[in-house]
């Protein structure tokens, strides 16, 4: 491209020749991390619509709005993220090695009360500079989220955390979770041993095993993140414990009955109590 200043092209107008996207002039002039953050916040947008798009769709996506990425940078953003498309595949990404992995035992198990199966996911927050991570474990019977934490690392303290701050609440009959390394890890598993938690986990090219923790991730996006800029990670803790706040006793639910999940997971504990105790 021709230096910025020129009299005759505009840079505008160069990227509009070249079929490229203004932004990735922009962001790439500033530094590669930065325009990285960009392409990630675009991936994290792209596959929040179509989970189900892999590497290739997602590369692709992003081409036909002026960015010129490949798919070994997009492969690598994704795992960075923690993002795999939810469908059949080869196996790319590796669980650990070490970790002992559980079969899933949901198929064509009816979820009819809470405290039946909780379920827990990871998912990718964008901040103005940078990103966070976001755990949360779901009532899958009523959507109720029991606990939630973010990091700056995908490690698994804080997912353990998490999960010890939901057993605070109560327990699940089943606990489902991916095969990454936080959920198959000892320290979290063991938790779930120790209380006497049956575990279940997805197993690998299974499309959809977690499909209710992925609509509360659209939700979470739609309704909270895309609508705010977070400028630190305090301040999407706090914009964050506001929207699940909202989200557990005031969004209502078609599927619920038009319910909210608090008074779905709460009122049936209680008749369950009432009937046990009678």
């Amino acid at each position: 491209m021709i230096e910025p200043g020129h009299r005759e092209i505009t840079i505008s107008r160069q990227c509009e020749l070249l079929r490229l996207c203004r932004a990735s002039y922009y962001y790439e002039s500033n530094g590669d991390d930065s325009y990285n953050e960009l392409i990630m916040n675009l991936i994290d947008e792209q596959f929040t619509k179509t989970p189900f798009y892999g590497v290739p769709r997602i590369t692709q996506s992003l081409r036909i709005k002026g960015h010129q990425v490949n798919q070994k940078r997009i492969r690598r953003l994704m795992r960075k993220m923690g993002l795999e498309a939810i469908y059949p595949k080869k196996n790319l990404s590796k669980a650990h090695p070490v970790h002992k992995k559980y079969p899933y035992l949901l198929k064509d198990v009816v979820i009819d009360r809470p405290d039946q199966v909780w379920g827990v996911d990871i998912t990718y927050i964008r901040l103005q500079h940078g990103f966070v991570y976001l755990v949360a474990i779901m009532d899958w019977h009523s959507r109720y989220v029991l606990a939630w934490d973010i990091s700056t690392t995908m490690d698994t303290v804080f997912c353990t955390r998490t999960l010890e701050k939901a057993l605070k609440i109560s327990k699940p009959e089943i606990f489902n979770s991916d095969q990454g390394s936080q959920f198959t890890s000892t320290d979290f598993t063991g938790i779930l041993a120790r209380e006497a938690i049956t575990i279940s986990m997805d197993g690998r090219g299974r499309a959809y095993d977690n499909i209710f923790v992925e609509r509360l991730w659209r939700s979470v996006k739609y309704e909270e993140v895309y609508l705010h800029q977070y400028l630190s990670v305090a301040e999407a803790r706090k914009g964050l414990d506001k929207y699940f706040m909202f989200y557990n006793t005031e969004r209502i639910h078609e599927s619920l009955g038009y319910k909210t999940p608090y008074e779905i997971y709460f009122k049936k504990l209680l008749e369950q109590q009432l009937k046990q105790a009678a």
